[in-house]
């Protein structure tokens, strides 16, 4: 049987292929072809299929890493292959297809994610340079069967959502601005980004639901003091991550992450959720206490890897 790698075509039965095989390969990090086409019209980059005997067995992407800015030395690589494809170059031939575009794009390397029970993909990667820069937690919180959580915030704040205040959304971005720097992530500070950039990412993303984007607000001074946003799986409406909870710095410590973070699991109990996930740094002590004391229980590792650029491969 024969194979060979080509760029992907911008048709939505390929993009449709895609997704179908990322998903099954990565459950725990799905896209549907939705996401794919907001990473696309917002973080230009490159994809690419592996096909074998006319069927895609593989899949590739790469472009600039979203809480960078765009100048960072390295590019994302995600990488794709189905189990019964692998071991014959497959994985190599894309890994060279989206080295090419990264270095085109004056980039030195390649930046990547991967559960710590994807064995194989890891394999590969640490046989071609990757090394593991940084570990991310990850956490569930079964929503079947959980009680209604009270949400009662501190003295002095009051808890809305952007569905109901939308104008706060540039006070969302100077706490955005002011947090993300804080978050532990490997020697690269991360950046909220521009207010224009902060909104497509972080706010008006396809599966960011307004009604579940909370903010807590400070009733002496009208300013924001935190919020907490959900992102539902790609494809899925049944769970959330986590996307993103941040407290002002001179307003940490009053406990309003902890009522934020309940006003969201409030929000997913109504919306008939059966699960939230999400993950913290090993370094973020602070918010893995957070999820701990609200229940969340333990999954698999995310591990984030840096590794070289590869040579390009040739099909076969």
């Amino acid at each position: 049987m024969t194979w060979r790698v080509r760029p992907a075509t911008d048709d939505d039965a390929e993009f449709a292929a895609i997704a179908a095989l990322v998903s099954a390969v990565t459950p725990e990090s799905p896209t549907s072809v939705e996401e794919m086409r907001w990473q696309d019209a917002t973080y230009p980059g490159a994809r690419f299929v592996a096909e074998r005997d006319g069927r895609i067995v593989g899949a590739a992407s790469t472009g600039r890493i979203y809480v960078y800015p765009p100048e960072f030395e390295r590019y994302w690589c995600g990488l794709h292959v189905l189990p019964e494809h692998r071991r014959m170059g497959i994985g190599a031939a894309l890994l060279g297809e989206v080295s090419t575009v990264a270095r085109a794009a004056g980039k030195v390397g390649l930046q990547t994610s991967a559960s710590e029970v994807q064995t194989d993909g890891l394999a590969f990667l640490g046989h071609r340079g990757f090394v593991e820069i940084e570990r991310s937690k990850s956490v569930r919180l079964d929503l079947a069967g959980l009680d209604r959580p009270a949400v009662v915030p501190p003295a002095g704040i009051a808890i809305t959502t952007l569905a109901a205040r939308p104008d706060l959304v540039a006070g969302v971005h100077e706490v955005a601005q002011l947090a993300f720097g804080d978050i532990p992530a490997a020697d690269e500070p991360m950046t909220a980004g521009t207010f224009e950039e902060f909104r497509t990412r972080d706010v008006d993303r396809p599966g960011i639901p307004a009604e579940a984007f909370f903010v807590g607000l400070d009733e002496t001074t009208g300013e924001v003091a935190g919020y907490a946003s959900l992102m539902y799986l790609p494809g899925r409406r049944d769970i959330a991550w986590h996307d993103m909870t941040a407290v002002r710095p001179a307003q940490r410590g009053r406990g309003i992450a902890v009522v934020l973070k309940l006003a969201t699991i409030r929000w997913a109990i109504d919306a008939g959720l059966t699960a939230l996930e999400t993950g913290n740094d090993v370094e973020n002590a602070p918010m893995r206490a957070v999820n701990a004391k609200l229940g969340y229980r333990p999954l698999p590792d995310e591990i984030e890897l840096r590794g070289p650029l590869a040579d390009a491969a040739v099909d076969r």
